[in-house]
This record gives C-alpha cells, structure tokens and sequence, in this order.
C-alpha cells in the first residue's frame, strides 16, 4: 500500500497533506525516513513525528444536509461545515462528493477513500437521485432537452439523464431527476438552460440508498449491508 494511502487510512491527513508530511521529513517506516510514494507492507512500524500510527477499522456515515453548510472537513473563511453537525462524537472523517452550500439532502461521510472513488468517479456512473423545485409551472414535454442531454454554461453537454414531474401549480413545479455524473452545479445550470430558476435542490437517493427515516440535520452509521450495497453499484 502507498505511504499516502496508509496515513490517510490511519486518519493522519488526506493523501495530499500526508505526501507533505513525507516531503518534510516527518514520516519514518522502520525507522528510516520515508519517500514520497513508497510502499508500506504488513508488519512495518511507521511513525509520524516519532509517533506510530496504525490502521483504523473504516467509518462510514449518512447525513441529511440542511442548506448553509459547506460539504468539506474546514473553511478558511470560518463557514459552517458538516463537520460542525458530527460534532466531536465522530473521528476523521470525509465527504462523498458534494453538495452546495444552497443544497441539502444525503451525503455519505467515510474514512474509506476507495468506496469515495467508486462513487464519484464519472466511468462508474453510480446513479444520483433529487428533488428539484423551480419557480412556474413545467410540463413533461419541457424535460425533454435536460432528458435527451442540454449544453449548459460552459458549453457542456449532459449526458442523458431521468427526469419526471411529481408536482406542479401556477407558482412552483417539483421534478424527480435521476443523474449519473456530477458536474459542478450541473442541475442549476441544466434548469437555467431550459429558463428556470432552482429554488431548492434535495439530494434524497445514493443508487437505492436514501433518507428515508433521518431528518434533516441528523446522520446515522451505515449498517454492514448499506456498506456492501454502495461498494456493489
């Protein structure tokens, strides 16, 4: 296993602050000084800062988001993060991809940094599940281009995706819409598109996977099979 890797599955730091800890000298295997991308094997003894750190068992978390938390472990900026709603009851732990700062909805938290890149990584195209809400009124037939695949700011154009009404009047319409890549504010943009504003965005399903139970602000362990689930889509 990569020395990055290991400390980062120790909970020392992410890979990137862990290859500096390396850089700068503070990391040892067997006592001699580590190199940056080297590999660590069962039964040696690494040290950080003379200090020997081991495996922990993986963590993984559900959290319901509420809006005005950023999906990241600090801000510099002094913002509230999701970390702020674990709390101390919780150790070193990262959020699956993200939600924006307006966003609510599921996010998985975890120390397991390969089941992170199953689900983010865009080849694996683990379905996304939300609840859009936008100003007027919408009809099915208004879909069709974020459906078939819409350019966006940027010049982007979305993959196919999911998309139906589960409500409308004169003031607001909901749509249920079903994503399997994850673009920067890519829902936004996919409403702009079609002349609608976002006025809420609730991320409600991983895969199958959804918030059904945990109310808004609370976050639960994952059970053994919810686990295996997200590590099978």
């Amino acid at each position: 296993m990569r020395i990055n890797k290991y400390l980062a599955q120790c909970g020392v730091a992410s890979r990137r602050d862990c290859d500096k800890l390396v850089a700068d000298g503070r990391v040892t295997v067997n006592g001699r000084p580590a190199d940056v991308g080297a590999d660590v094997e069962e039964g040696d003894v690494i040290k950080v800062d003379g200090k020997v750190v081991t495996l922990k068992k993986n963590e993984y978390y559900i959290l319901h988001k509420p809006k005005g938390y950023l999906c990241t472990v600090s801000d510099d900026k002094g913002r509230k993060t999701v970390m702020d709603i674990l709390g101390s009851s919780v150790g070193r732990v990262y959020p699956v991809g993200r939600l924006d700062y307006d966003s609510e909805g599921l996010l998985i938290l975890t120390t397991d940094g390969e089941l992170a890149q199953h689900l983010t990584h865009p080849s694996n195209e683990v379905p996304k599940t939300y609840v859009v809400k936008v100003e007027g009124r919408l009809t099915e037939a208004d879909l069709n281009p974020i459906r078939s695949g819409i350019e966006i700011e940027g010049g982007y154009v979305t993959k196919k995706c999911r998309a139906h009404i589960i409500e409308t009047n004169r003031d607001f319409t909901r749509v249920e819409i079903t994503l399997r890549e994850g673009k920067n504010r890519e829902i936004r943009k996919m409403f702009a598109a079609i002349g609608k504003e976002v006025t809420l965005l609730k991320r409600t399903k991983v895969g199958e996977l959804s918030l059904r139970g945990l109310d808004r602000g609370a976050f639960r362990k994952l059970s053994p099979a919810e686990v295996a689930y997200l590590k099978s889509i």
